[in-house]
């Protein structure tokens, strides 16, 4: 007569891990001692920071030259910057460089040095991001020829996240409360509590510049943020 097997129960989740911390193993009525699960929520946050870099680049024969042309370009994208509002602590040069540039002689081969070219770039932080669309117009009709690494980005999420912490502890008790009734086993008093998780960049990207017939179309969405919770209970036999 052939034996039939009992299927095993299995319980396997990514969030739930069943640890067996007893004594005295050796005992009749052994149960696991503790559930461990991880709980998680998310909130969709619009942005209130925006972040653009602005650069310019010129070429001369000389490098002094490409260095002067530089340096008065950038000028008047400064002061452009500061017309539209934008205070000083909110821009700074993120890149300045002088690089020769690099001809070829057909009939010996050599690879003289025809010019420079000279180029600078600033970051630029806008509070107000509904004016991210008016800032590139004045950038680009200063002088800067080159916009790019655009992002977004939530200034108070850890405090915007307070409501779906309580929202991720909540889904972590329902977890556990699942796994504790499969088990035959009702949840104790929780034992730790530890957090994990982050808000998430929504946009970046690069755009080459030009003259404008019209406004720049610039969308910040929402960008959601998200936090997880890994909390674990003691467990208590059945009733």
């Amino acid at each position: 007569m052939r034996m039939m097997k009992r299927p095993a129960l299995l319980l396997t989740s990514l969030a739930a891990v069943f640890a067996t911390t007893l004594a005295d193993p050796a005992r009749a009525d052994d149960f696991p001692s503790v559930i461990s699960v991880s709980g998680e929520a998310r909130i969709s946050v619009a942005p209130d920071l925006a972040q653009i870099d602005a650069g310019v680049a010129n070429d001369a024969k000389s490098a002094k030259e490409a260095s002067d042309a530089n340096n008065a370009a950038m000028g008047k994208v400064l002061l452009a910057l500061k017309g539209a509002g934008i205070a000083e602590k909110d821009y700074q040069t993120s890149r300045l460089s002088l690089q020769p540039q690099y001809g070829q002689n057909k009939s010996t081969g050599a690879s003289p040095v025809v010019g420079f070219r000279a180029s600078n770039r600033v970051t630029v932080k806008i509070r107000d991001v509904t004016k991210v669309a008016g800032i590139i117009d004045t950038l680009v009709s200063a002088g800067a020829n080159d916009i790019g690494n655009i992002s977004f980005e939530v200034t108070q999420a850890s405090k915007l996240l307070d409501d779906a912490r309580e929202q991720a502890v909540a889904d972590a008790r329902r977890k556990a409360e699942i796994y504790a009734k499969a088990a035959g086993v009702t949840l104790g008093a929780p034992l730790s509590v530890t957090e994990g998780g982050g808000p998430v960049p929504l946009f970046k990207g690069r755009m080459a510049a030009a003259p404008m017939a019209a406004p720049a179309a610039v969308a910040p969405g929402d960008e959601t943020l998200s936090v997880t919770v890994n909390v674990s209970w003691a467990i208590k036999p059945g009733q």
